[in-house]
């Protein structure tokens, strides 16, 4: 089914407020702009309005956090890992960093594993 082209413009005067709740109320809804929203309106076609989930924005405000706390850590391991070689060098920190280096990599992978889950989350969260 082709779109029927938009030919004929309809020019209206609102009041500030008026002109402030079309476009308010506009952003609540799935319509891309003021007028598309305006537009299904008149010819009474429907409207569907965004929901907003305000406890997953608290959890998201909590997830970004722990996520920014996640990076440091990460960071921290890291600069660790750096230090930690230079030290290969001594036998018994050879065995240390064995065990160490294999449970960073769990470590980097449960990490890995958070951090792409909390990105999933928050692409929905925006999405909402």
């Amino acid at each position: 089914m082709a779109t029927e082209k938009l030919t004929r413009k309809l020019t209206i005067r609102l009041t500030e407020a008026e002109y402030n709740r079309l476009i308010n109320d506009s952003g609540k809804t799935t319509c891309p702009r003021p007028s598309s929203y305006a537009r299904r309106l008149l010819t009474k076609k429907p409207i569907v309005i965004r929901y907003r989930n305000t406890s997953m924005d608290a959890f998201m405000e909590e997830i970004i956090l722990l996520k920014q706390e996640l990076n440091s850590i990460g960071n921290n391991f890291n600069q660790a890992v750096k230090k930690l070689h230079t030290l290969q060098l001594i036998p018994e920190f050879r065995v240390w960093f064995t065990q160490y280096t294999s449970g960073l990599k769990v470590l980097e992978d449960k990490t890995s594993y958070i951090q792409s889950r909390i990105d999933a989350m928050s692409d929905k969260w925006l999405q909402e």
